[in-house]
């Protein structure tokens, strides 16, 4: 069986380690120097160049990893030429490549989230922020790599943040229509469903850390790292989540003709145990993917369960274990570029694995070359086993001005 996953990062190296069996090949686009120990990296100028590939290698499956992908549609000309690919259209896409689109949608199907406007004027904006009491969340309508997200302390903070967007100052043609919310206070989860268009594989909550050092603080960064199950997600929270959110997008998303499959990202704030959507993503998360991936039993079936749309039909495993992704990065992330580094990787302890990003392979030594370099997975019987074995791998792994945080999962662990 041929493969092809669309992405550069931990996610897509994790998506392929899953499924790694000797009977398969995999083909990465563009792929970083760790997939090339797991297959062929390809580089491609346009999306005619992957698509003529794709047809012609005969690939029987195609994943995509990378929003960027989805956006511009490339699940929209697979399907048209009848080739499998695991995603959502480009329309559905707008879920998460526009968040007025999104923040629209839910007003229209009556689902939870923060109060919100979103406007392209500043006075609108500058209006609607006077009633909001700080923080004050600002976001900028399309893709921003991560970074789109403003949490201002202060009124004028906010007003200045959403005139940058607005004159695409701050993000060009990203910012031009902004969403300006309420700031909810509560604890976030990350929840996953993996979705055939009508029905629906709800993947185990999982809780990602953003703040770049110990104790929630620093910068936000792209992820330092994620667990899962959480303990945080009991069933009757899951069930809400599935009956006030999931179905309902799903339902919604089809009568408006933009039949959702593949990867549906709910970033959830529970509140006073409501879960309210702060935003969605139409494909797995990362760090998100690296611990969610080594919980399923069967992972090529689950996504083609999707693909050829009979989730209903299909019996997907989920282990009765937990997972803890630790995140290390270079030096200067996520400020600036740092030197690029030689890793050496000391020992590989039972149950654990790396899953690499920000990594080039020269001479046959990889190289930390990228912001975010690798994940150290850990897997255990318990979070707390779990969070032990990743961070022995984290022991194990070297390279000079490595990062990363001491405390992943200890939220559920310590209080």
């Amino acid at each position: 069986m041929k493969i092809l996953i669309l992405g550069s990062g931990a996610r897509e190296y994790s998506i392929a380690l899953a499924l790694k069996a000797e009977d398969r090949e995999f083909f990465f686009a563009p792929g970083n120097g760790g997939t090339l120990n797991l297959g062929k990296n390809l580089s491609f100028k346009t999306d005619e160049e992957l698509l003529f590939f794709a047809k012609n290698e005969k690939i029987d499956l195609c994943i995509v990893g990378s929003e960027d992908f989805l956006a511009r549609g490339i699940v929209d000309r697979f399907e048209k030429e009848n080739l499998a690919i695991f995603g959502p259209s480009k329309s559905a896409a707008r879920l998460e490549s526009s968040k007025v689109f999104m923040k629209d949608f839910l007003k229209r199907h009556n689902i939870k989230t923060a109060r919100f406007l979103s406007t392209r004027n500043l006075d609108e904006a500058s209006e609607f922020i006077k009633k909001l009491n700080p923080p004050i969340v600002v976001k900028a309508d399309g893709l921003c790599a991560g970074k789109g997200v403003i949490i201002a302390q202060t009124s004028d903070e906010a007003l200045q943040a959403a005139s940058k967007m607005l004159s695409g100052k701050s993000f060009g043609e990203a910012g031009k229509s902004v969403v300006i919310e309420e700031f909810l206070q509560g604890f976030e989860l990350s929840v996953f469903a993996v979705c055939d268009g009508q029905d629906f594989v709800l993947l185990p909550a999982a809780q990602d850390h953003k703040k770049l050092l110990d104790h929630d603080e620093g910068p936000n960064t792209g992820g330092m790292g994620a667990y899962a199950p959480s303990t945080l997600a009991d069933e009757r929270l899951l069930e809400k989540i599935k009956k006030d959110i999931i179905i309902p997008t799903l339902r919604g998303m089809k009568a408006e003709n933009n039949e959702f499959k593949g990867v549906l990202f709910a970033g959830i704030m529970v509140v006073d145990h409501e879960p309210y959507v702060l935003e969605f993503n139409v494909r797995f998360g990362d760090p998100e993917c690296e611990v969610l991936m080594p919980l399923i039993e069967n992972p090529l079936e689950l996504i083609l369960a999707s693909v050829q749309k009979r989730l209903k039909y299909t019996n997907i495993v989920i282990k009765d274990e937990f997972a803890v992704g630790v995140v290390c990065a270079s030096k200067n992330y996520p400020y600036k570029s740092s030197d690029k580094e030689l890793i050496d990787i000391k020992d590989i302890p039972a149950r654990t694995h790396l899953s690499y990003a920000g990594v080039s392979l020269e001479d046959k030594k990889l190289y930390a070359s990228g912001g975010r370099i690798l994940v150290c997975v850990g897997v255990g019987k318990s979070i707390e086993q779990a969070q032990k074995n990743a961070y022995k791998l984290c022991e194990n792994v070297y390279f000079k001005g490595k990062q990363f945080r001491k405390d992943i999962a200890a939220q559920v662990l310590h209080g």
